[in-house]
């Protein structure tokens, strides 16, 4: 008798073969059989009408705080996720003295908008260095596993201090010092190291990430202990990856194949289309292609929907830094809206100038063709028919005007759909060539970051059902090519060479899914971070059951109190870690 048997479904087992009808059966937290299984099980889990997958294997999350304090680490719980890998960009919270705790979070806070006081609340200190950090995680259970990456800004602020954060040169001792704390994260079980050159992210004091204009000698240095122990990726978000011109990121190419050639280790880099230059991005992936012939391992990871801004009265809106609204942002949120809608408030909020000038205002135009109402389901891929702009030109009205009474209509919940980056020619055509490179990567949702402005963390149910079902306005993809995207080859990417695929000995990580009905419902703001600190969350329908280790922890988006999830840690690379 096996522990668990998935019967009945349609299996999409990761590996891209063609889906079959089958069961799945498990044992001692393995895929024990796939097929057909006449053996009972202690659990039987009837997955007709529904398909069976590998669970998803998110490669670009920040959860490095909450992974802490919250054993669920929503949302990407909600959404099928049952590995995360957490560290990226460069900012983390180990190594760290104890007087720089407070410096660590308001990093984390400026590049990753995750609200600093519930960091200071829910963070329990219990670690200096990075293999400390790692036991400390470690220790903790919760609902899926978690790999962490060694962030550059924490390495470099702890080695020079005032120094690094204030991204002097490094000095030969100073490389020497951190290649040192690199090379015992990576013997602790780091699953990577990670570094940031985008001007775009800040610290809260507004600041560049320490490491942003590191020189090729440190670069190389750090890299280079990936290459003396045989293991690890080098994640970052380079220059021209942000918003900035996209020439900067062509130029990073250049050293990322030297250093990859030179190690032998993967480089995976953030990839967007950018409203700039938006066709130099098919130039960046053809320099990849072409350095990987000629023996570097480089892999953008791309987003599988646009980068957007969720904009609402909750999170971020046109209108929040004019002086009337101001002293209306602390009324709750329908009396708000209520109070708004009144016609002299209206007016005057309409008429004012800001009070303040956003730091970052150049990264969010009021340009309203790229501001879409959510209906009662959100679509990622709007046509320019559905802007603000368009609307309002039906109407013959101003788009700031059309804007507002949308905004606050009804209880004041309505959200809109913002693209930054990813959407320069209203389509997602760019997406859909980016996703069939075999050497691009799903990536980039961000889970746990972004707290008040973004919410990617489903991405991994956008992706099969916008491109495996959906889609109207080009083509679709298969889905067994969707899940191997976000299964099997993000799971390879980082040597984790046990789970991605349903096959027998493999980890028994999976999602059972009512996929004719998988549906997203529309992002919500709720305030349930530690003190009381708000974010943007996701839910989905459709995830039928989700299993860790072959224990049920999610039934009908439901927690079932299991616990299976832990620390993965490093050490496993070799020539066989390719996705």
């Amino acid at each position: 008798m096996y522990d668990v048997v998935v019967r009945g479904g349609t299996i999409v087992d990761g590996s891209g073969a063609a889906a079959r009808t089958g069961d799945v059966a498990i044992a001692d937290g393995r895929i024990a059989a796939v097929g057909r299984v006449p053996e009972r099980g202690t659990r039987e889990i009837d997955a007709d009408g529904c398909i069976v997958t590998p669970g998803f294997v998110d490669i670009h999350t920040h959860f490095d705080g909450q992974a802490t304090w919250d054993p669920l680490l929503t949302p990407s719980c909600w959404h099928g996720v049952t590995t995360v890998v957490m560290g990226n960009c460069g900012v983390g919270f180990a190594p760290v003295t104890e007087p720089n705790r407070e410096w660590l979070i308001g990093l984390m806070e400026g590049v990753e908008d995750i609200p600093g006081a519930s960091l200071s609340e829910g963070i329990a200190w219990a670690w200096e260095s990075f293999p400390e950090y790692l036991d400390a995680v470690a220790g903790l259970t919760r609902v899926m596993d978690v790999g962490a990456q060694v962030p550059h800004g924490a390495v470099r602020a702890y080695v020079m201090g005032e120094r690094g954060a204030a991204n002097e040169p490094a000095t030969p001792a100073d490389i020497a010092a951190m290649a040192t704390i690199v090379r015992d994260a990576m013997r602790a079980g780091a699953l990577g190291f990670s570094t940031s050159r985008t001007t775009t992210h800040l610290a809260i004091t507004g600041e560049p990430v320490p490491g942003t204009f590191a020189a090729e000698d440190e670069l190389f240095a750090l890299g280079g202990v990936l290459g003396e122990l045989g293991t690890g990726v080098f994640q970052l978000v380079p220059a021209g990856a942000g918003g900035e011109p996209m020439e900067d990121q062509f130029r990073e190419v250049s050293w990322m194949r030297r250093l990859s050639a030179q190690t032998g280790r993967p480089i995976t880099f953030g990839l967007f289309q950018n409203d700039h230059e938006p066709h130099l991005w098919r130039e960046i992936v053809d320099e990849a292609r072409r350095a990987n012939s000629e023996g570097a391992r480089l892999y953008p990871q791309i987003a599988g929907r646009p980068f957007s801004v969720i904009v609402g009265l909750e999170s971020t809106h046109p209108f929040k830094r004019r002086p009337t609204y101001q002293k209306l942002a602390h009324l709750p949120l329908a009396e708000r809206a209520h109070r708004m809608r009144d016609p002299e408030i209206r007016r005057r909020i309409l008429a004012e100038d800001p009070a303040s000038v956003n730091p970052r205002a150049h990264l969010f135009p009021e340009d309203y063709e790229k501001f879409f109402p959510f209906g009662r389901q959100p679509d990622y891929e709007p046509s320019r028919e559905q802007s603000v702009a368009a609307i309002a030109g039906r109407a013959g009205r101003p788009c700031q005007e059309v804007m507002y009474d949308l905004l606050v209509a009804g209880d004041g919940t309505q959200t809109f759909l913002r693209p930054l980056l990813g959407y320069s020619e209203f389509h997602l055509d760019p997406i859909y060539e980016m996703l069939q490179e075999p050497h691009c990567l799903v990536g980039l949702s961000d889970a746990g970051a972004h707290c008040r402005l973004i919410c990617d963390a489903s991405t991994p149910t956008s992706q099969l059902t916008h491109w495996a079902r959906d889609r109207t306005r080009g083509e679709r993809l298969g889905l067994e090519f969707v899940v191997h995207k976000q299964t099997r080859q993000t799971a390879s990417l980082y040597g984790l060479h046990d789970r991605g695929l349903l096959q027998p000995g493999y980890k028994a990580d999976l999602n059972v899914i009512d996929f004719d009905n998988l549906a997203l419902r529309n992002p919500e703001f709720v305030h349930d971070l530690p003190a009381g600190g708000g974010r943007l969350i996701q839910k989905a329908d459709g995830y039928r059951v989700t299993l860790v280790s072959g224990e049920v922890t999610f039934v009908d988006g439901e927690h079932t109190g299991a616990r299976p999830g832990r620390l993965v840690r490093g050490m496993r690379g070799g020539p066989g870690d390719r996705p």
